[in-house]
């Protein structure tokens, strides 16, 4: 599990009611972009999304800031 993982892993287990049902993959995009798949419990999608996707967008904006700092492009999809 690489750093980015780890971090969005901790963000999300903070989120949800049942933190093992968190899941984190990564793949690596052909223009060197490291995409980040972010799974979880059926219930808890409601909890990492937020009212009107805020918790999403401010999850995907932490995310974007540490790969800039690690000098890497992030991408978190929600699935």
């Amino acid at each position: 599990m690489n750093e980015y993982e780890k971090t969005l892993v901790d963000i999300a287990r903070a989120i949800v009611d049942d933190p093992d049902g968190v899941a984190v993959t990564s793949e690596i995009d052909e223009d060197k972009t490291i995409i980040l798949i972010l799974s979880a419990a059926p219930d808890d999608m409601g909890k990492i999304i937020g009212k009107h996707g805020k918790i999403a967008k401010a999850i995907r904006s932490v995310m974007r800031a540490a790969g800039n700092r690690g000098g890497d492009k992030v991408v978190v999809e929600i699935r």
